[in-house]
C-alpha cells in the first residue's frame, strides 16, 4: 500500500514537473510553464529551442528582484497571442539622480534580456514591453514579425540597447511611446523594414538619447502613412538632448513622405505655460554628425525645431530635398557633402532624385562650409524663404539647376565667400549665381559667380 502510494505521488509530482518546464518544440504552449520558471527565482537560461507562447510573460521586478533571461543566440519564443512576449514591470518612480533613489530601486535594478529571438505569430504581438525599469539591458537580440519591436512606456530610466536586430515588424522596431525616458543608449544595432518607422519617439518627456553605430533603413510602408528612420515627435510633450552619430541611414523612396530623420519639435510644457504665459515649445538641443543619408523622399526634416547641428554626414538620392527646414530657429548646417554621384544611376533612378537644400521662416541659423551639387528641377540648389540673422558663408554650390543660392524675404543676414558654379555642357537658362526678392539689411558680397 505505502509502495502504491509513494508511486502514485512521484508520478503526480513528475508530472507537475513536466508541465511546469517549458517544452520548447514550438507546438506546445509554453506561456504557464515559462511564467512559472521566471517566477521561480527570476534567473532564468534558456537552452536551443521554439517556446511557444499565447500569454504574456511578466517580469514583476516588485516580487523576483533583480532579473535575467538570456540564451546563446538559440532560443525563439513564438509570440502567438496579443502583447509582448515579455513584459518587465518596475516600481521606480524617480529620475537618474541618486536621491531620487529608493531601496527597492537597487533591489530591481538592471534586469536583462539577452541571446533571445522573438518571432511574432499574431497580428497583435509585440517582442519586448518595459515601463518603471532602472537600467534596462537588452543585447543580443532578434525581434521580427511582430507589430512593435520594443516598446518603452509610462516611465524609465537608464536605458541600454546593443547589438540587437529589429527587422520587419509591422509597428516600430523600438518605440518610445509617451514615456517619460531619460538617459537611452541605442548602439551598434540594425534596424530595418519595420512598416511604422525605425526608432520613434512620440510625446512623453524624452531626454539624453544617444544613437549610435546603428544601420537603419527602410523603415517605411510604401502603402501606409509618412513614416521616418527615425522620428523625434514632441506633439503634446518634449523630445531634447539627442545625439545621432556614426550611423548609416537609408531607403525608402518608394514610400510617401519617407524621410531618414524627421523631428517635428513643437511640443507643450507645463512649467513655461507658468513662466512665460506660453505652453508652446520649440524642441531640440540634438547634434546629427558623421552618418550616411540617402534614397528617401526627404534625408533631414526639421520642423518647429531648436538647436539643431547637422555636420560632417554624407547626402544623396533626397529625392525630394536633401534638407528641409521650417519655422525653426538656432538651426547650424555645416561641413556636409549634399552630393549626387553617377555610380548610383545603376539603381535605375535615372536623375530621378531633386536633392536640394530648403530654409522656410527659419532665423538665427548658419549655413557653411557645405559642398552642394548636382540638384536638379529646383529653382534654387539652396532657397531660404523668410528669415532672419542668417550666416550663409563658404559652400561650394555646384553642377547644379536654377540658381545657386536664392533669397526671399530675408533680413539682416550675411551672405560671404561662396562659390557657385556650374560647368555642365549641356546647361540651359542663365548662368548660376545669387538671388534676392523682398530683402532688406543683407550684406551679399565676396561671392564668386558666374554672372
Amino acid at each position: 500500500m505505502n509502495s502504491t502510494l509513494t508511486l502514485l505521488a512521484y508520478a503526480l509530482l513528475t508530472t507537475q514537473l513536466i508541465a511546469q518546464t517549458p517544452v520548447g518544440d514550438g507546438q506546445a504552449d509554453d506561456s504557464a510553464a515559462l511564467q512559472k520558471l521566471v517566477d521561480a527565482g527570476g534567473s532564468v537560461q534558456l537552452p536551443k529551442g521554439r517556446y511557444r507562447l499565447t500569454k504574456t510573460v511578466t517580469v514583476d521586478l516588485a516580487k523576483l528582484g533583480a532579473t535575467s533571461i538570456s540564451s546563446d543566440g538559440t532560443a525563439t519564443l513564438i509570440m502567438a497571442g496579443p502583447g509582448p512576449a515579455l513584459k518587465i514591470v518596475g516600481t521606480h518612480g524617480g529620475t537618474a539622480a541618486p536621491k531620487s533613489f529608493k531601496p527597492a530601486t537597487w533591489a530591481q535594478r538592471t534586469p536583462v534580456v539577452q541571446g533571445l529571438e522573438v518571432l511574432g505569430a499574431h497580428a497583435e504581438a509585440d517582442g519586448i514591453e518595459a515601463t518603471g525599469t532602472m537600467q534596462l539591458t537588452l543585447s543580443r537580440l532578434t525581434i521580427r514579425e511582430c507589430r512593435h519591436g520594443i516598446h518603452l512606456t509610462e516611465r524609465n530610466r537608464n536605458v541600454i540597447i546593443s547589438e540587437c536586430h529589429l527587422y520587419r515588424n509591422r509597428g516600430v522596431g523600438l518605440f518610445l511611446d509617451r514615456v517619460n525616458l531619460h538617459q537611452t543608449n541605442v548602439l551598434g544595432c540594425h534596424i530595418s523594414y519595420n512598416l511604422g518607422g525605425g526608432i520613434v519617439a512620440v510625446g512623453g518627456e524624452v531626454r539624453n538619447l544617444h544613437i549610435g553605430t546603428c544601420d537603419i533603413e527602410a523603415n517605411h510602408d510604401e502603402n501606409g502613412p509618412p513614416s521616418a528612420n527615425i522620428l523625434l515627435d514632441s506633439t503634446g510633450g518634449s523630445i531634447a538632448e539627442v545625439a545621432i552619430t556614426g550611423c548609416t541611414i537609408q531607403h525608402t523612396h518608394k514610400a510617401p513622405g519617407a524621410a531618414n530623420i524627421r523631428i517635428l519639435g513643437a511640443g507643450t510644457d507645463p512649467s513655461l505655460l507658468r513662466r512665460e504665459g506660453r505652453a508652446t515649445t520649440r524642441e531640440g538641443h540634438v547634434t546629427i554628425i558623421g552618418n550616411v543619408f540617402s534614397d528617401v523622399m526627404v534625408n533631414i526634416e526639421l520642423r518647429q525645431a531648436r538647436g539643431v547641428t547637422i555636420s560632417a554626414n554624407t547626402f544623396w538620392e533626397g529625392f525630394e530635398h536633401d534638407l528641409l527646414v521650417e519655422d525653426s530657429m538656432n538651426i547650424v548646417v555645416t561641413g556636409n557633402n549634399f552630393d549626387r554621384n553617377p555610380r548610383y544611376l545603376v539603381n535605375g533612378f535615372n536623375l530621378a532624385e531633386q536633392n536640394g537644400v530648403v530654409f522656410r521662416r527659419t532665423d538665427d541659423s548658419a549655413f557653411t562650409g557645405n559642398i552642394v551639387s548636382g540638384v536638379r528641377r529646383h529653382p534654387a540648389a539652396v532657397r531660404f524663404e523668410g528669415g532672419k540673422r542668417l550666416r550663409v558663408q563658404d559652400n561650394s554650390i555646384l553642377d547644379s539647376d536654377g540658381e545657386g543660392i536664392a533669397l526671399r524675404d530675408v533680413v539682416d543676414s550675411i551672405v560671404t565667400g561662396n562659390l557657385i558654379r556650374d560647368a555642365r555642357k549641356d546647361r540651359t537658362g542663365a548662368a548660376p549665381g545669387i538671388s534676392e526678392q523682398g530683402c532688406a539689411g543683407n550684406l551679399v558680397q565676396g561671392n564668386l559667380t558666374a554672372k
